[in-house]
């Protein structure tokens, strides 16, 4: 018997390995992600009484293969050559190497498939969708429950997004040059975006879905694996390692969100800590610094000062100042507006964040009312922070978040 754990770990390394497989033979993404998913289905219904089989991945082909020759079946007067192919490629053939491979070939085809759910021509909340479900080996119901939606609602996203894929005669081939580095920034804003969304929810009760963060970690150890050169990676992978470490702190014994500043540093992962420091340390020497990477630097500072008033600002600010260059970032603009507060004083940070008021990307967020309620209290504004904060809370939609901020006012008041 093997636990329900670890045999679910298991099945999401073996998810997109299998995929790729079935795909390499067949081509069809959508027959064969169902058949995937089938064969997940019956695998965490039998190995953690059974055991896991000796030979855990072929036997998961050699199930998602059946799978998939029934569903072609089912289909036999209108798709009869498919199922001839089907029944005529033996398990030993999945499980072997294509007679036209180099020896000692990596047919790991996890980068592929992270390339192809993707794609340019799916909309982002189908890229993150597709990604969990084929890479990360969740179920619908899985990923709907991550997100706060019906199981109906995320299974068209997930319909909807194959239908492209089949439509536009997407497969598994890999981009070449410019295509594939804008294909690989791609995924990495996808994982970006899964971890964000399980780090602080952007709605529903609780302030975190660990469930997703813990994924999007997994799959960014796996994509720094299969592209340990790309230094972006390995920043965005030193982020989301040293942002999770402070986890644990975040929230109180009822659920309420705890500030930075507030948080029991001793209850932060210092394993994490020290992973994503050993990681940053390797990669910013490479040269090629991006966005990510200086994010990464950015929560070393935080995470390495001992108390909050031992944060070197002065340094946050400097790194700040180069995220900015990388491109216009209204998020990044208002995190910098903190820290020039934190050095040069609350006055010139609200002078800041007086330019990003007309910026229509912030319109409806709460997170600049926020800042200012929070730099108008640092002023010693009271009275004026106490409305800030009233309106942001009025605008969060994290329920956490709209009682901390509303708590935050009502001290004020």
């Amino acid at each position: 018997m093997t636990g329900t754990r670890a045999v679910e770990d298991l099945l999401r390394t073996y998810a997109p390995q299998v995929l790729g497989g079935l795909m390499r033979r067949y081509g069809d993404f959508d027959l064969c992600e169902d058949a995937v998913q089938e064969a997940l289905i019956a695998a965490a219904r039998q190995w953690p009484e059974e055991g896991v089989p000796e030979n855990a991945r072929g036997w998961l082909l050699t199930v998602a293969r059946r799978k998939y020759v029934d569903q072609v079946r089912s289909e036999a007067a209108r798709r009869r050559r498919e199922d001839a192919l089907a029944l005529a490629t033996p398990d030993s053939e999945l499980l072997a190497r294509g007679a036209d491979e180099a020896p000692g070939a990596d047919r790991d085809d996890s980068l592929s498939l992270l390339f192809l759910c993707c794609h340019p021509d799916l909309s982002p909340p189908s890229r993150i969708a597709l990604t969990l479900r084929a890479v990360g080996g969740l179920t619908t119901a899985q990923i709907a429950a991550a997100f706060l939606v019906p199981e109906a609602t995320m299974a068209q996203r997930i319909s909807r997004a194959k239908q492209t894929i089949k439509a536009g005669g997407l497969s598994l081939a890999p981009p070449e040059g410019e295509e594939r580095t804008a294909r690989l920034a791609e995924v990495r804003h996808v994982l970006y975006l899964v971890f964000n969304e399980g780090y602080t929810a952007s709605g529903g009760e609780a302030l975190t879905a660990p469930e997703l963060s813990t994924e999007a970690i997994r799959l960014a150890r796996m994509l720094h694996r299969l592209v340990p050169d790309d230094t972006e990676t390995a920043g965005l992978l030193a982020l989301m390692l040293l942002t999770d470490a402070r986890r644990p702190a975040r929230t109180g014994p009822d659920g309420e969100l705890v500030p930075l500043a507030e948080q029991d540093r001793g209850s932060w992962d210092a394993a994490l800590i020290a992973e994503g420091v050993e990681l940053l340390g390797r990669t910013l020497p490479a040269g090629g610094v991006g966005p990510y990477q200086l994010q990464a630097a950015i929560a070393a500072v935080h995470d390495e000062a001992a108390s909050a008033g031992a944060t070197d600002w002065p340094q946050i600010l400097a790194l700040y100042e180069l995220l900015e260059r990388t491109g216009p970032n209204p998020m990044v603009t208002l995190n910098r507006a903190v820290a020039v507060a934190m050095v040069h004083g609350p006055e010139a940070g609200l002078a800041l964040l007086d330019g990003l008021a007309e910026d229509q990307r912030l319109a409806r967020s709460h997170r600049l009312l926020a800042t200012r309620a929070h730099l108008l209290e640092l002023l010693g504004e009271r009275q004026e922070a106490a409305v800030a904060y009233r309106e942001a809370a009025r605008r969060a939609t994290s329920v956490p978040e709209r009682r901390h901020l509303t708590e935050r006012a009502r001290r004020l008041g």
